[in-house]
């Protein structure tokens, strides 16, 4: 099983990735998944190493452009969006 580098991206890369990155490391633990997670701002996350990004709507265009997966997540504590939008997707990737 691959351990998938997982960036989360807002504006800053402090407040609401930090919160949206805690969420997503609680279901990552939950599901058993080892990954590396690490928080971006919008402007240093274009040169980034990754396999998937989670992000807000208002920067989904920054990655128009990419092949990696990118998870749009509007509640950034929901565990339950983060598991029904992302989760199957890194279990697939973990597994390439």
């Amino acid at each position: 099983m691959k351990q998938l580098k997982i960036m989360v991206v807002c504006g800053f890369g402090l407040g609401s990735s930090m919160v949206l990155k805690l969420t997503l490391d609680g279901v990552l633990k939950e599901a058993g998944i080892k990954a590396e997670t690490f928080c971006s701002d919008e402007a240093t996350s274009r040169g980034e190493r990754f396999d998937i990004v989670f992000t807000s709507q208002p920067l989904v265009h920054l990655f128009a452009n990419i092949k990696q997966p990118v998870i749009v997540i509007s509640n950034f504590l929901s565990k339950d969006e983060v598991r029904t939008k992302g989760l199957e997707i890194i279990r697939q990737l973990s597994e390439d």
